[in-house]
């Protein structure tokens, strides 16, 4: 065969169904499209006026009517907007994807933009076709001289057009509802969905139930040219004893029920910042998200360059236990609602707010419930992140006590956005709080500048003590303060932040702490742990370590040189004992001098150990055989000063040796971790027995 060239051909009868059925996930999606199509005719026709090709009539006011027929089974949606010829109609309806909102922009862009048209592709009015068996149009065009033009489709690719009989400028869309979409008729339902996605168009809709026998009652002055009147009411006439008449009430009229107004088309994103007040924010937060719990406080977004966005972002108060941490962010373009919690706009961990944004330049697909360009969308979403970054740096800044108060249910959202967005975190990384033991808020600059205070008051006996031989020593020693000095320069570059996981239970750490004048910052939830190594890596020279890590120098006695190798000595010897009773081959024992005189025993776990143990937990290993694993990294300090460490050195093969080893390190690990149900029932008997000595029973 020879070689043909060819166009494709696509069948209309086999893609229309396609897009009746398919276009869109959801099917009361077809509400938004109709009345969207009805407000941008609305605002063509007012951007017609503003440039001298139309006069609107005296007193115009657009609107949008929405009328149920549950007796018909029809749903009709009116406008007053521009309306359209024959013509008109044969080219944005009959050809599928021809815009008129596109066509009619780019014929009039360069000469208004001050309101925006919603409908870009043209496919929006077959989504009625996926609730409807026939769709009606009835319009009239502003044009002088325009006759009335009827249009009618039952569903399949053929249609009809004919002269009509409206006499209004504007357009009526029926829609003849089939047998499976019923509840779409149903005012309850037609509410719930209008409100949804219209309940901040720009053109006032109104919703009516026809043949609805429903009244209401008005005052007199209260009349207006369009109600109708049922019953007028008149005020009563009573006499009183002394014989004066007194009136009772005033004039009133009962009415039908006027139309329902179903949105707002001023929504408080639309409007300036300096002109809202703070009870605007807190109603319209109430309205909108049904949450009566006071936000804690919200950010008013309005830029136009380099993209046109506004939008609110409610910073809600979370209780951590029992709250959902996923807030409701909706998006909208042009006040026309498109969905909740787009990932590819709202930054991920801003999903825990609740908010609404509006942002008329997204590029959205047909269905407008995607998005097509990613490169456009990640710098509205860097830009959203930005301005919350501003925001609470600005408040760290200029309002510290209140950022102070609000710290402890914004945490998790920054430390969330600290963890996603290295931007964010960079932003923030001097304006994140850390309460510390002594309940006082600390930047990270200001947690880098406490320094613990060297008192030696504790000390006196010590130094009381001190012969002639070591203050020799001490002197030899002064000939290497230089390189020492050197050495410490060195070591300042690391610069340690220790922290507390749990404050009741390392509460003797955190005396010893206090007695030592350091300080530590309070870290108890989950997000903390890998919060702190994202900030080890985005500030150079910087660690976190626990509380229990490591005994430092402020907590321990200076001691001569000569003094060390004792406690060198003292350690070898108790080392021996302590692993021959606890049978822990891979733990340290060390011999200190502490300044707290009640602190027999310490115990000590690594960094990196805990860490490592924490990352195996994270990954299921808490099942599993972890050997001698927990025990690699733990150090027991034992106060060279206590009576029962004394007792253990110069008592080793007592008879309470052994019991005293185990308390003393059972009594370590308890402040550091909670025992194991074996470990802790051997304490607990343990301790009996100690009892029972004490009380001379054994």
């Amino acid at each position: 065969m020879n070689e043909k060239m060819g166009n494709l051909s696509i069948d209309s009868e086999n893609i229309f169904p396609i897009i009746k059925k398919w276009m869109y996930s959801d099917h009361d999606i077809f509400y938004r499209e109709l009345v969207s199509n009805g407000c941008d005719a609305v605002t063509k026709l007012k951007k017609l006026d503003m440039m001298g090709e139309y006069e609107l009539p005296e007193g115009y006011k657009g609107r949008i009517d929405v009328c149920l027929d549950p007796g018909e089974k029809t749903i009709s949606i009116t406008d007053n907007g521009l309306g359209m010829t024959a013509d008109e109609v044969e080219e944005y309806i009959t050809k599928i994807a021809f815009s008129g909102a596109t066509d009619f922009i780019e014929k009039y862009k360069d000469k208004s933009n001050s309101d925006q048209i919603i409908g870009h592709f043209g496919l929006g009015f077959y989504s009625a076709f996926m609730i409807a068996d026939e769709v009606h149009i009835d319009t009239l065009s502003y044009k002088d001289g325009a006759t009335a033009v009827h249009w009618e489709c039952d569903g399949s690719t053929s249609y009809s057009i004919a002269d009509g009989d409206r006499t209004e400028v504007g357009t009526t869309i029926t829609l003849f509802v089939n047998e499976d979409c019923l509840e779409f008729c149903n005012e309850y339902k037609a509410r719930e969905v209008l409100k949804k996605y219209c309940g901040f168009m720009p053109t006032e809709i109104y919703m009516t139930k026809k043949d609805d026998d429903s009244t209401e009652t008005i005052d007199l002055e209260d009349k207006r040219d369009d109600d109708v009147v049922v019953e007028e009411i008149h005020p009563t006439v009573e006499k009183k004893e002394d014989g004066t008449e007194e009136v009772k009430g005033k004039e009133r009229l009962k009415i039908k029920k006027r139309p329902e107004l179903i949105n707002d088309p001023n929504p408080l994103w639309t409007r300036n910042p300096s002109e809202c007040k703070k009870e605007d924010y807190l109603e319209f937060y109430r309205k909108v998200f049904q949450d009566y719990k006071e936000p804690l406080f919200w950010i008013h977004m309005n830029m136009d360059y380099p993209f046109n966005m506004k939008g609110i972002l409610y910073f809600p108060k979370i209780n951590m236990e029992y709250d959902s941490l996923e807030g409701t962010i909706k998006l909208y373009n042009n006040q026309v609602f498109i969905a909740d919690n787009i990932k590819e706009v709202i930054p991920e961990f801003l999903m825990l707010l609740k908010g609404v944004i509006d942002c008329p330049d997204l590029p959205l697909n047909v269905s407008r419930s995607a998005l097509q360009n990613d490169g456009f969308v990640n710098k509205i979403s860097e830009y959203i992140s930005k301005k919350v970054a501003e925001k609470l740096s600005g408040m760290c800044k200029t309002e510290k006590e209140e950022y102070e108060k609000y710290w402890d249910d914004i945490a998790p959202f920054i430390k969330f956005g600290c963890l996603k967005d290295d931007k964010f975190c960079t932003k923030m990384n001097d304006y994140i709080l850390f309460k510390n033991i002594d309940g006082k808020y600390l930047t990270l600059p200001e947690c880098l500048e406490t320094k613990p205070v060297d008192d030696e008051s504790e000390e006196g006996e010590e130094k009381t003590g001190e012969t002639a031989e070591t203050k020799a020593e001490d002197a030899g020693s002064a000939e290497t303060s230089e390189a020492d000095d050197s050495e410490n320069a060195e070591e300042k570059k690391e610069k340690t932040i220790y922290y507390v996981t749990d404050p009741q239970q390392q509460s003797q750490y955190i005396s010893m702490f206090k007695a030592a004048k350091m300080d530590a910052v309070i870290l108890t939830h989950n997000i903390d742990m890998p919060f702190i190594q994202q900030l080890e890596s985005k500030n150079e020279g910087i660690s976190f370590k626990r509380i229990d890590a490591d005994v430092t120098d402020a907590m321990k006695t200076k001691t001569s040189k000569k003094a060390e190798e004792e406690l060198g000595e003292l350690t070898t010897k108790i080392e021996g004992i302590m692993k021959k009773v606890l049978k822990k081959d891979k733990i340290t024992i060390k011999v200190e001098k502490l300044k707290n005189k009640k602190v027999a025993s310490m115990l000590t776990l690594s960094e990196e150990t805990r860490r490592m143990q924490d990352m195996m937990k994270m990954y299921s290993a808490r099942g599993m055989d972890m050997g001698d694993f927990g025990s690699e990294g733990e150090t027991l300090i034992l106060n060279a000063g206590h009576p029962l460490v004394k007792y253990v050195t110069e008592h080793e093969d007592g008879e309470n040796t052994r019991m005293i080893c185990e308390q003393l390190y059972d009594l370590a690990k308890i402040q550091q971790a909670p025992l194991s149900a074996d470990d802790m029932a051997a304490f607990i008997t343990r301790s009996n027995d100690i009892l029972m000595l004490i009380a001379g029973e054994k």
